[in-house]
């Protein structure tokens, strides 16, 4: 029999914490993953998130470990794959439940941290606020158990990796749903105008958005060494976005990328407003709205994303600092 090693040091205590979403999801999250951090250094804080994020989760700074889970359609996992003694604290930056709270509770955690839900009457937690930016939702949530939270630390460092176009315009047409997706041929349309002013002008796109991306290179006539499609891996598309002139999109992961670096960016919100998803209080950020409010699942522009022009979109680019004048 061997005798036990009284010296080896206890295992870390772990806190989980379930945020199996995007990456705009997970960049907005940052300030509440960073507070954990402060709260509990000598914790082990593993994330559970979609594995193609574990990249951004490194470069937060926060994370220990990624544990891989997602669901279709922003659903919460059915299972995790978590494994050893329950965590010992869990925190549900997921949403409101009950279904994320209920597969948290199911690994039996020493503490769950959560918003109240009436179905779930033992979490005291604070109530959710449906109209909250989701930046200050997350930090509410954690001032309400104690923890000290800043909305405003969500910068990232810079990359490592050297930009593919250093200085350019990046445009992104895709987002989640064709509710947020403004017009091919208005992206176009920007991209002459920011061309003829001199300034160079790419284009990005997720892994399943190769033709959206073929589509606007097209209508723009831009070269084939300013196409970016495919999905760019994390690190390369965040040294194109840490060093791009500006980043124009909808409301989607890469405007949370801008912001993320200090990027000057225009974000062009429909079904959804700003007040709940748009940059920070900043001047190098324009979010363009006109709403009302729609349909973020729609399956076609939403009208208030129609409403913004290219004639906005060129005039926000030249009022942000530094920007070239007409």
């Amino acid at each position: 029999m061997t005798t036990p090693d009284r010296t080896a040091q206890p295992a870390r205590p772990r806190l989980l914490v379930l945020r199996a979403l995007g990456l705009g999801d997970l960049l907005a999250g940052v300030p509440a993953l960073r507070a954990l951090r402060r709260a509990h250094p000598g914790h082990e804080l593993v994330l559970a998130a979609p594995a193609e994020l574990a990249p951004v989760a490194e470069a937060t700074g926060a994370v220990d470990r990624l544990l891989p889970a997602c669901a279709p359609g922003r659903a919460v996992p059915r299972a995790l794959d978590w494994t050893g003694p329950p965590p010992d604290i869990a925190v549900d930056l997921h949403g409101n439940g009950p279904p994320s709270h209920r597969l948290l509770l199911g690994l039996r955690p020493g503490k769950l941290l959560a918003f109240a839900h009436p179905d779930l009457p033992g979490i005291d937690g604070p109530p959710w606020y449906p109209e909250e930016h989701e930046r200050d939702r997350w930090c509410r949530l954690l001032r309400a158990y104690g923890i000290d939270a800043d909305p405003g630390d969500l910068l990232l460092p810079s990359p490592k990796t050297a930009s593919p176009a250093p200085g350019g315009v990046v445009l992104h047409p895709g987002a989640g749903s064709p509710a947020r997706c403004w017009p091919v041929e208005r992206y176009a349309a920007v991209a002459a105008e920011l061309r003829g002013r001199g300034l160079r002008v790419v284009v990005t796109g997720g892994p399943a958005e190769g033709d959206l991306v073929a589509r606007l290179a097209k209508q723009a006539g831009l070269p084939d060494t300013d196409v970016f499609d495919g999905g760019l891996p994390f690190e390369r598309l965040s040294a194109l976005v840490a060093d791009a002139y500006v980043v124009i999109s909808g409301d989607t992961g890469i405007a949370h990328l801008a912001v993320a670096h200090g990027t000057r960016s225009v974000t062009l919100f429909g079904p959804v407003a700003p007040s709940r998803w748009g940059p920070p209080p900043d001047p190098r950020h324009r979010a363009l709205w006109y709403g009302p409010e729609g349909d973020p699942h729609g399956g076609r522009p939403d009208p208030a994303l129609l409403r913004v022009t290219v004639e906005d979109v060129v005039r926000a680019v030249g009022e942000l600092p530094g920007a070239l004048r007409a």
